[in-house]
């Protein structure tokens, strides 16, 4: 437990003197707790807990078991089925995190030839889109951006979003989904 709340202190990058103060105890205590030469009270960790700015219930967590990863090798995206105005539009799934409150999506997109504008795309989060290939007019609300290979958008996904226009083909673009879990 020590190794955790350690490890959680130089991630918010605070010293044991300024995590210590903050936590009203003196900074030999911390030090003994962290290298597990003494065992903290549950009044103690909740204090640390709250000088972290975490859930007390952060320290019991087996985080070596929460660690979560996801490989797909190229060409092995799981192709994602979409009908009516976004027909045209080929998702292959990139992978995917089971662990931890984020929830990610990573896509990449492929507009197959006779593929139309959509801009009525319009979900909870954050979306990155990197275009890869081609040119689009992408829509934003009510701004229209003119994009082409190496252009990236950053959009808080809850607001009308998509392409408008289909400039030069082919066009791919990396699109990755950002939404917190309930």
């Amino acid at each position: 437990m020590g190794e955790r709340i350690k490890a959680l202190r130089i991630a918010a990058s605070a010293s044991g003197v300024q995590l210590a103060q903050k936590c009203s105890i003196s900074r030999s205590m911390l030090s003994r707790i962290e290298r597990g030469t003494v065992s903290a009270s549950v009044e103690m960790l909740d204090r640390i807990a709250r000088g972290l700015d975490v859930p007390l219930s952060r320290f019991f967590a087996d985080q070596a078991d929460r660690i979560d990863f996801s490989f797909v090798p190229a060409g092995k995206g799981i192709v994602v089925d979409r009908i009516s105005a976004v027909a045209g539009y080929r998702y292959e799934l990139l992978g995917h995190l089971l662990s931890g409150n984020l929830f990610v999506e990573p896509y990449l997109v492929r507009l197959l030839p006779g593929a139309k504008p959509y801009t009525s795309f319009q979900h909870p989060g954050v979306k990155f889109v990197h275009l890869m290939s081609g040119q689009v007019r992408y829509r934003y609300g009510s701004r229209a951006l003119e994009m082409q290979a190496g252009d990236s958008l950053l959009l808080e996904a809850n607001a009308l979003h998509g392409v408008e226009a289909i400039g030069q083909e082919p066009v791919c673009y990396l699109a990755v989904v950002f939404t917190i879990r309930n």
